[in-house]
């Protein structure tokens, strides 16, 4: 795709602990762009050490947005994130800034980018039905449902993620509803309708060395206040079901010693991760990018055609 040096948009994936956002400030820093987070957890606040949210030194070294804008109790969807990602390009566009989407949420990534078809609004009735049968089945046999529908978007889901495999769900029955049927939305504006050209990179980074960082995460997240953060924030809450409040709570209750408390958030993080990577090996048109972050860095520039 050829790609336009003033209004191109870099999007840039990758699983979680990879580096993207160091990457992406070092590219914001050097091209003079803006962030746009593409993480369905970090949009929330009061949450920075659980979802990994950009540091304050790091927001002061490059702009972002969507990040920590919302309440942990408010439901988001890919929809949303279209609509307010876009809405958050136009005003980088519109200042004369380049654009960096950056994130680990595959399906965000790809719905922006226009890769599937999502209605501006979800059908009601038919939402009802999904969140009906979460409430009478468990989320494994729910995603038994989606594997049947759609094999390759189930893969990228956990089994024990009820919102996520929930959202899918509609989206996929959505999809089969007839094109003339009364009840059909408009799609949303995406990069690819609304004529903005973009490349989108993905940071590769081997299991082990992912391994390896994703301990380091683990220790710093823990020192940082994880616990006391997961406390605040609950079980009930939306975002609770990120990767590391499930581990935390449980320790908090006394089910856990801090050595299995440290052990089950890692593991926990690295098979996320891994589902991460499995989305993404599926995603189309990706650039991946591989090695030393630096010479990533002018490959990935080199692709976008920025100077």
């Amino acid at each position: 795709m050829e790609v336009c040096s003033d209004r191109g948009v870099l999007v840039l994936g990758g699983p979680t602990a990879s580096g993207k956002t160091d990457l992406a400030i070092g590219l914001a820093q050097r091209y003079g762009a803006e962030i746009v987070s593409a993480d369905s957890r970090q949009i929330y606040r009061d949450m920075p050490v659980g979802t990994a949210a950009p540091t304050a030194d790091q927001l002061t070294r490059a702009r972002h947005h969507l990040v920590g804008f919302l309440d942990p109790y408010e439901r988001y969807s890919a929809a949303r994130f279209t609509l307010d990602a876009l809405a958050a390009i136009t005003d980088i566009h519109g200042r004369g800034k380049r654009a960096i989407v950056v994130g680990g949420t595959g399906f965000y990534l790809r719905a922006l980018c226009g890769d599937v078809g999502l209605a501006a609004e979800p059908d009601p009735a038919l939402r009802a039905r999904v969140l009906r049968e979460l409430r009478t089945h468990p989320s494994q046999t729910l995603h038994q449902w989606l594997t049947a529908r759609n094999g390759r978007r189930a893969a990228g889901i956990s089994p024990h993620d009820p919102y996520r495999i929930a959202r899918a769900l509609e989206i996929v029955l959505a999809a089969a509803v007839p094109a003339d049927a009364t009840s059909a939305v408009p799609p949303l504006a995406t990069l690819r309708s609304a004529q903005i050209p973009y490349v989108k990179a993905v940071l590769q980074c081997g299991l082990p060395q992912l391994a390896v960082r994703i301990a380091h995460r683990t220790d710093a997240m823990l020192a940082d206040g994880l616990l006391d953060e997961a406390e605040r924030i609950g079980d009930r809450a939306v975002a609770a079901d990120a990767v590391g409040y499930r581990e935390a709570l449980a320790f908090n209750r006394g089910w856990l010693t801090r050595e299995e408390l440290r052990t089950n958030l890692a593991r926990a993080t690295r098979r996320y991760a891994k589902r991460q990577l499995t989305w993404f090996r599926a995603e189309p048109d990706v650039t991946w990018i591989d090695g030393d972050p630096a010479v990533a860095l002018d490959a990935i520039v080199a692709g976008l055609g920025w100077r």
